[in-house]
């Protein structure tokens, strides 16, 4: 879950990539052919990628994601069939064996008008009987599948070598805390006001705790046009920042979440800022450059919504569950001997 944003991105000027324009119809070194063709110049992929080479981040990445999808049905139809022969059975033997007959019995009609009394519907409980007890049926084999699914898999050593996209993006001025030269970084894409980035703190904190020797973490504002308070909690938080205390006004705003400006100053005295020069600071917008820098290296990204997530320049998007989450940082860290640092979008 995340909050989101309409946002509208310019297109960007063609003009830089005639500088190493090529005849139309003729590969380039690395062997790219030309894509688009003006008056005789060719544009390579090649040639726009490195000029822009944000600018296909999100396409990539909603590719990359529907790539995982296909993986995965692909390795459970394999690891199913590769069971089922193991038992001597058809695929459809082995699921009713393992998963259908597994599920609890059906509910009695007692406990189906409960369920039916929660429907914003006028049918009458016997028209809809039938599709209720289907529907939980449904619900249940799915489960008993999920389970079923998860148990072959512990059973397998799986290595998925799919690669994810990456953002070549720096931490660049962005308050970071954390273990030093640390393999990975996690890089936040957050808005002060966003119910869902004040429901993420807690699973980051647990984060930060568990892998403090191997992650560096860094917040960058992304203050939402709709969410009214968001731009000055942002340049408030840079303020304290000023005065060398980033994280605690940070952590500080995220519980509290009161972003009035007067509870802002409340805030700043509260955790022991020179309430004086914190004042001047927010009123002046002095930080505003800098939280607009944030945001548009973020719209760069194809950003729309927070909390968004850049592991080592790998995307995650919206507010992810704590386990989820762990998963991806174990499967970096596997993979960081071998590429540490940001990597670049491929």
């Amino acid at each position: 879950m995340s909050c989101r944003v309409i946002v509208v991105l310019l297109c960007l000027s063609v003009a830089p990539v005639f500088a190493g324009s090529k005849e139309a119809g003729t590969p380039d070194q690395a062997g790219s052919n030309v894509i688009v063709d003006v008056d005789g110049a060719g544009i390579t992929l090649a040639d726009f990628e490195r000029d822009h080479p944000l600018a296909l981040f999100q396409a990539k990445n909603a590719y990359y994601d529907a790539e995982k999808k296909a993986i995965d049905a692909t390795m459970d139809d394999y690891l199913l069939g590769r069971q089922a022969k193991k038992e001597n059975l058809a695929v459809p033997q082995l699921l009713d064996l393992h998963v259908n007959s597994q599920i609890a019995p059906d509910p009695s009609d007692e406990a189906l008008k409960v369920y039916y009394e929660g429907l914003n519907t006028t049918d009458p409980f016997e028209t809809l009987r039938d599709k209720i007890l289907d529907h939980l049926r449904e619900v249940r084999i799915g489960r008993a599948k999920l389970a079923y699914m998860q148990q072959l898999r512990n059973q397998a050593n799986i290595t998925v070598k799919l690669a994810a996209p990456r953002a070549d993006l720096t931490t660049g001025n962005a308050p970071m805390r954390g273990a030093e030269q640390a393999p990975l970084t996690l890089i936040e894409f957050a808005d002060y006001e966003c119910p869902y980035c004040q429901q993420s703190e807690p699973d980051l904190n647990k984060i930060e705790a568990e892998y403090k020797s191997t992650l560096a973490f860094a917040y960058k504002d992304f203050p939402l046009p709709t969410h009214t308070h968001a731009q000055k909690a942002a340049e408030a938080a840079q303020c304290a920042g000023v005065q060398n205390k980033y994280w605690e006004y940070h952590d500080f705003l995220l519980t509290s979440r009161q972003l009035e400006v007067p509870q802002l100053k409340a805030a700043a005295q509260a955790i022991g800022l020179n309430t004086g020069d914190f004042d001047k600071c927010l009123d002046s917008g002095a930080r505003a450059a800098a939280v607009k820098a944030n945001f548009e290296e973020g719209l760069q990204l194809g950003i729309s919504g927070t909390p968004s997530f850049l592991l080592n320049g790998r995307f995650i998007s919206g507010s992810i569950p704590y386990e989820q989450l762990r998963k991806i940082i174990d499967e970096e860290l596997k993979n960081s001997g071998s590429s540490s640092g940001l990597a670049t979008v491929r």
